[in-house]
Formats: C-alpha cells, structure tokens, sequence
C-alpha cells in the first residue's frame, strides 16, 4: 500500500522528480568525463609532456568530489522536501515508521542509481562527441583518448552509490525522528538571515585572507611547485564561501532597507532571494569556482592552440625545404602562393654540404631568431661565405637540407671552388607562406610526397614550420584538449548545478505569483521581477568567477611563451554568450513553471 501511495506522489509532482533526476545526470555525466581524462594514465602520459599533469588532475578530481558532495547534498535535500509532507501524511494515517523508513531508504537509492547509469551513459557518448568535434575543428593530435574507460566508469558509480547510500541512511534517521505535523508544515518555515555584524566581518576578513593566499600561491607555483597547486585549492574554496555566506547575506539585508527595495516588485524580488539565502550561499559559491574553472580551462586551452603556430613560427623562416623537387611538386608549391620561393644548387660531401655563396648573396637566406619572450627577428643574411658559415644560426639551413644532409653542417664556397667539386650537383628549394595553418592541408601533401622519396623523414626530421608546427602540436594537442574539453564539462556542470538551484523551487514559489497575479500585477512585472531575480543569482558568481581567473592564469606563465592574458577576450566573449543563453534557458522554464 505504502509503494502505491509513493508511485501516487511521484506521478503527482514528475515535474519535480525530472528536474531532480535531470540535474543529478548532467552531474554524474560531467564526473565521468572529467574522470575519462584523469584516470586514463596512457592518455596523459602519451598527450603532454609535463610530468605535473597527472597530479593535477588528481587535485582537480578531490575539487570536484567536493563539489559533487554538496551538489548530492542539496539534491537529496530538495527530494527530502518534496517527500516530506507525504509521508507526514503516511504517519498521520497510521503507517509504521519502520516501513517509511525502509521505503525512504529506497526511494534515495533507486533515484541515485538510476539517475548515475544514465549519468555515465551519457557522459560517454557527451566525450565521444565533443572529442570528435574538437579533434576535427582544431586539428589535434591524440592518442589513447577512449570515450568509454570502465575505470572512470567505476569510480562515478562507486561515488555516487556511496554517497546515496549515505543520503538514505541521514533521509531515514530524519524523517523517522521528525514528529508528523512539523513534516506536514516544514516547506512553509523561511530562513530568515539574521544579520549579525561581528561574525559577517570575521567572516569576510578570513575569506579575503584564504582567497589572497590563494592567488600569491597560483603566482609562484614555479617556487611552491605542487604545494602551490593544493594551497590554491583548499584557500579558495573556503575563501570563495565565506566571502558569499558573509557578503551575500549581508547585501540582501541592507538592499531591503533602502528606497530601492520600494519600487515596483523589487522588495519582492528580494524577499525572494532572502527566503532560501544560506541554501543560495552554498550553491553560487560552487557555481563561482565551476565558473572559473570552466572559464580558465577554455582560456588556457585556446592560449595554447594560439601559441602553437607561434612557437612553429620561432624556428625557421621557411615552411619546408624539398631536396630535389619534382615538376609536381614545384606546381603544389606554387598552388600555395608562397610569399618567398627560392632554390639553392648544392654538391653534397662525407663532411660537408657544400654551396655557392654568390646564390646566397643574390638570394639572402632569412634566419630567425626570438629577442624575447614571443619577439620573432627576421634577418636577411647577405655576408660572406666565411661569414656566413659562421653564424650561430647555420642549423636552420640544416633542418631544410632533407634526412641524409641534417646533421651535415654547410660550407659556402665561390663559384670556382664550388665547380671543382667531383660530386653531383643537387637544388634545395626552400619556400614560406603567410601562415602555416592556413596550408596545412597542401604543406601536408608535400611532405606526404617527401617521405616517399625519402625514407629517412619522418615527423621528428621534416624541418621547417610546417615540420616543427606537426611536432609541437602533437605535444600541445593534449593540452589544448585537456583545457577545452574540461572547460565544456565544467560549463555544463555550471549550469547543471545553477539551473537545478533555481528551478527546485519554482513550484514552491508558483503560489507566491498566483497571488500577485490576483491583486493585479501584470505580466510584464512578473516577468521582469523574476528576470532580476535570476539575473543576481547569474552574476554574482560570474564576477567572482572572472576575478578568480584573471589571477588564476599567473600559474601557466612558466608553460606559455605567450602571455597567457594574450586574446584574452575572445574565450570571454564566448563564454559570457553562452552563459547568457543558459540564462535566457533557465528564465524561460522558470516562467512557464510558477507564470500560468
């Protein structure tokens, strides 16, 4: 009888139940696919070179349990809410608190399980799918990427079933001891914030505190190396709380008592936000760090898919260089409008490549050479032979000389030492385009065609730009995917946790519109109050997010030739337009939910 009356209630409120069970899949898929990278060792061995890697991902996972442990925690209280009445009403008619105890017990489990199976199952094909696109529209270089890793999947079901199991047992123990009518009235009962000024300063000093210390930590991770990584960690998080519990509370007061609150819907917007203030607390401090993390990754993600053609272009000053180009190939190398096209003869010796300095000297050979940080100086050489084999930047010509001649130093000789020569006479065709990315697909033809002719080359040999951009981005590509595809995750779980925050109680607050409805407001300030409303709970941890990021990026200065702040408003701009469009989202359902 009691299942029958549970199915009766869950069938009644299933728009309550799919909030609950949509926002608890989007939480358990986004684990795992944070878990697919972190626990996959080949993946992050094979995809970077940075041996910290691996325990980063290990400080990024205890981070995201944490905000697993309170995202399950407010999801299993906002089911304990909406079954609390019910099952005051079992009590009421005699029913045995053992058996609602048992069927609390239940009900929590069945509702994790289910929601975390689902949970995986889309979290694997949400990384196929994003790895697929990301792979595809930034030409990464991967290897050992699974979308499906049973270890990940393991360590999601483990989590989640335990901590379920845990919420049962605290469902169980506190409806059982809860007298029937205080279960009957308890959603009628506001948390009113009392504003008590010694504790909120203490509170906002200790958070200043933790979050300065945090940040000097992220600005001298080279000296502090992993202890940096943890102190960041820990201090920000409680920072970030405490400065919303303190501060958040503090605003909501005082906004009350001013002229402000008095117009329009306004004193209503707030009484809003002050009804459920410390749940709210607690939510935008984890939807700040989730925001920061989102937005930091896809910064640092597109900051080393910018700097990749960069440290390529730091080099050499020629694309390729192809050792006695075919008429085929000459036509490809015309077909890519190449802004320098020149060919060199050489006679090639046991102990030297040998040139004609005059063929030098009527075609300069551009050298490159970095005068600072991401400070590229091009330099037409138009000295000597015996100058010229002096240059401390002779072994860019070598790269260009093909797999037989690379390790053989040039020797430039006059036209008639150089016709005297007993060898075979050889031309090296050295060319650059205006950007290597923009031919990657002809540049790769070439070398295609190359290593063909020349067994010897291979990725690690091809010299050039176009032979170090294939180099560096198969060991940036794990990097950049890392950032990118973490960021998508954590934006999605960013909106997962704020949406489900605001929507859990849209149907508690729909009767509170259905009396200003009655008394005459219109539709236009019903939506405009709600529209603010949300938007406070948007912005707040947006900024919060933003100032956490901007000091954030001082970690990756040691990593990035690059300013890591370089075209920072780009990941921005994106990302402010798609956090928009979940706000826009999360308005419109909210509307159709409490707006009749």
């Amino acid at each position: 009888m009691l299942t029958k009356l549970a199915l009766t209630g869950f069938k009644n409120r299933w728009r309550d139940y799919l909030v609950l069970f949509s926002g608890l899949i989007m939480s358990s898929a986004i684990f795992y696919m944070f878990e697919a990278l972190a626990t996959n060792q080949d993946f992050l061995k094979q995809n970077t070179s940075i041996s910290m890697v691996g325990i980063i991902f290990q400080f990024g996972s205890v981070l995201l349990t944490i905000i697993t442990l309170v995202y399950i925690s407010y999801a299993n209280s906002f089911l304990l809410s909406m079954r609390k009445r019910d099952y005051g009403l079992f009590m009421l008619v005699g029913a045995r608190k053992s058996k609602i105890g048992q069927l609390i017990w239940l009900e929590t489990l069945l509702v994790g399980i289910v929601a975390t199976v689902v949970g995986v199952a889309i979290g694997t094909g949400l990384t196929a799918g994003i790895s697929q696109l990301l792979i595809n529209s930034m030409n990464l270089s991967l290897h050992h990427l699974a979308a499906w890793y049973f270890p990940a999947a393991l360590t999601t079901l483990l989590l989640y079933v335990g901590l379920f199991l845990l919420a049962g047992l605290f469902n169980l123990i506190t409806l059982t001891k809860t007298p029937a009518l205080k279960l009957l009235h308890s959603n009628e009962q506001p948390n009113r914030p009392q504003l008590k000024p010694g504790r909120q300063i203490l509170e906002v000093i200790i958070g200043l505190v933790a979050i300065g210390i945090g940040y000097w930590s992220m600005a001298n991770l080279g000296t502090l190396q992993l202890a940096g990584i943890g102190i960041a960690l820990v201090t920000i998080v409680l920072g970030t709380y405490f400065l919303f519990n303190a501060i958040f509370v503090w605003l909501m007061v005082l906004l009350k008592r001013l002229p402000f609150a008095q117009r329009g819907l306004n004193g209503f917007t707030l009484s809003q936000l002050s009804f459920r203030i410390r749940n709210y607390t607690k939510m935008l401090s984890i939807v700040a760090m989730l925001f920061a993390l989102a937005l930091g990754a896809i910064t640092v993600g597109m900051g080393f898919h910018t700097q990749t053609p960069l440290m390529a272009a730091s080099s050499n000053a020629y694309d390729m260089g192809i050792v006695n180009a075919t008429s085929a190939e000459k036509r490809q190398i015309t077909a890519l409008n190449p802004t320098t096209n020149v060919t060199y003869h050489f006679k090639a010796g046991k102990k030297a490549v040998y040139y004609q300095a005059s063929e030098f000297n009527q075609h300069p050979f551009t050298t490159i050479e970095m005068r600072a940080k991401a400070q590229l100086d091009y330099k037409r050489v138009t000295q000597n032979a015996k100058q010229l084999s002096k240059s401390s930047l002779i072994y860019q010509l070598m790269q260009l000389q093909g797999s037989q001649h690379q390790q053989t130093a040039p020797v430039f000789l006059s036209s008639q030492d150089y016709q005297k020569l007993p060898q075979t006479e050889q031309h090296l065709t050295v060319f650059a385009t205006n950007d290597v990315t923009q031919h990657l697909a002809g540049l790769k033809q070439l070398a295609t065609t190359q290593r063909h002719r020349d067994k010897g080359l291979d990725k690690g040999m091809l010299g050039g730009r176009y032979g170090n951009y294939v180099m560096i981005n198969g060991m940036y590509s794990g990097l950049e995917f890392m950032g990118l595809f973490l960021g998508i995750a954590f934006l999605a779980m960013l909106a997962s946790c704020l949406m489900f925050k605001i929507l859990s109680g849209a149907d508690a607050d729909k009767h509170r519109y259905v009396m200003l409805d009655k008394i005459g407001t219109t539709k236009r300030q019903l939506r405009g109050a709600i529209n603010k409303e949300i938007a406070v709970l948007f912005i707040l941890p947006g900024i919060v997010g933003v100032i956490h990021v901007l000091f954030g990026l001082q970690m990756f200065k040691m990593l990035m030739i690059t300013s890591p702040y370089t075209g920072i408003w780009l990941p921005f701009v994106i990302f402010a337009g798609l956090y928009l469009l979940y706000y826009l989202l999360t308005i419109n359902i909210y509307q159709r939910i409490v707006l009749q």
